[in-house]
């Protein structure tokens, strides 16, 4: 899907089967999604593994992360945000099922993530 050019973050937060993703930005070092949860999980055993690094912000509604090294659980809530770093083992264990969870998701290159996190940080 190409990136969207406005979209309102609230809009068209519907019940479905399966999350819904939607790519509001995409660079050369930078992505941004909307990230729309109504119950979904990780499948059992599962743990993504991605070669970007990740700040997410919970919007609305809340959801629970399990990461490993260090092996911690958080839980989101609106206004919640957390940096995931690159390779970083990480799965959603569960979502509201009766409400929308909404992510705000910036991922970064590798090269680039340093300078993000400074940033984020500041």
């Amino acid at each position: 899907m190409p990136p969207m050019s406005h979209i309102n973050l609230f809009s068209g937060l519907t019940a479905a089967p399966d999350e819904r993703f939607d790519t509001l930005f995409s660079g050369s070092a930078v992505r941004i999604e909307r990230i729309v949860s109504w119950g979904q999980s990780s499948p059992p055993g599962f743990w993504c593994d991605q070669d970007e690094d990740e700040w997410v912000a919970v919007l609305s509604g809340k959801a629970r992360l399990s990461l490993l090294d260090p092996d911690e659980e958080v839980l989101l809530a609106p206004g919640d945000w957390l940096w995931i770093a690159a390779r970083r083992k990480h799965r959603i264990e569960w979502t509201l099922p009766d409400a929308a969870t909404l992510w705000l998701a910036v991922f970064v290159r590798e090269q680039d993530a340093e300078v993000a996190k400074t940033e984020v940080e500041s």
